[in-house]
């Protein structure tokens, strides 16, 4: 079995966020906390990955393989879960070999690394990518890069129940809104998926508009509207610059908070430019999402 036990069962406390700029626009925000759900699954990455551990032990597979960068979240969840639940997994890696403290972990968690260069990983979607893995490693289910796709975001619509169970702790009897960093649009996808057209779901995207998430949420979720992706790449994936680290410094000495500044960070700053704008009305209440990801600040020690 690769799914853990059934009384295994993420808990994430759902906080308020105070912070002088949303105290100033009258804006409410309170925020999801992923990042405690495990130390070492962590995030959105679990709920990623539930569905694709259920149909991989559907077909009787020996363990997964994945893809992702040196620095990767979703490589890093998914090899800490194997370790733990005891399958096999595999990673592709973007680029050539590289010592980082992710890959570090990698290693020492059980994960087979194959590095594909930077071609061989813009490969990755095209016809016929996965057919010399399969038959490398028949045992073994694939997942696409992040766990995205479509039951990487049913497994992310559990996340609206973690709130509605909590919203009266908070007071609130309802919420106006979500808001998350978005690498893949997987969790944002689910969300909507699990929304229905009640609430909007608003996406602050860590890559530019060209990586293709827009088109990976449609392909999920259709046409239909209850969403927004926002550009907050601040130019492009892993690009950090003084302004984002002081925003990012400033934000954890206010909170007690841990930010990373590939997409929590960015996310939040999004945020303050928004409300800033006048985006949201005074009495405004909106959810926003810690995806985890912490680990991943190992990779930027200016951070």
């Amino acid at each position: 079995m690769l799914s853990p036990p059934a009384d295994w069962l993420p808990q994430a406390p759902l906080q308020p966020l105070h912070l002088d700029w949303l105290n100033a626009a009258n804006v409410q925000v309170a925020i999801l906390r992923l990042d405690l759900i495990d130390p070492l699954i962590s995030g959105n990455k679990w709920f990623k990955l539930t569905e694709y551990l259920k149909a991989a032990d559907t077909v009787g597979a020996e363990g997964l393989i994945s893809l992702g960068g040196a620095h990767s979240n979703h490589l890093h969840a998914l090899a800490a879960a194997g370790k733990r639940l005891g399958f096999a997994t595999v990673g592709l890696v973007r680029g050539h070999p590289l010592d980082t403290p992710t890959v570090r972990d990698l290693q020492a968690f059980g994960m087979h690394l194959h590095w594909l260069g930077y071609a061989g990983y813009r490969a990755r979607n095209q016809p016929g990518f996965w057919t010399p893995w399969q038959a490398r490693y028949p045992n073994l289910y694939p997942i696409p890069e992040g766990g995205g796709g479509l039951p990487g975001a049913q497994g992310c619509r559990a996340l609206k129940a973690l709130v509605t169970d909590q919203l009266a702790s908070l007071g609130w009897d309802d919420y106006h809104g979500w808001w998350l960093a978005c690498g893949t649009g997987t969790t944002l996808a689910g969300l909507v998926l699990a929304e229905e057209g009640s609430h909007p779901v608003y996406g602050a995207l860590a890559v530019p508009g060209d990586h293709g998430v827009a088109q990976q949420v449609q392909t999920i979720v259709g046409a239909g509207s209850g969403y927004e992706l926002l550009d907050a790449s601040r130019g492009g994936f892993a690009q950090i610059d003084p302004a984002l680290l002081a925003f990012i410094a400033e934000a954890e000495q206010a909170t007690g908070l841990e930010l990373e500044p590939l997409y929590t960070g960015k996310a939040l700053l999004a945020l303050k430019q928004q409300v800033a704008g006048g985006r949201f009305a005074p009495g405004t209440r909106l959810i926003f999402i810690h995806t985890g990801g912490l680990q991943g600040r190992r990779g930027f020690p200016q951070a």
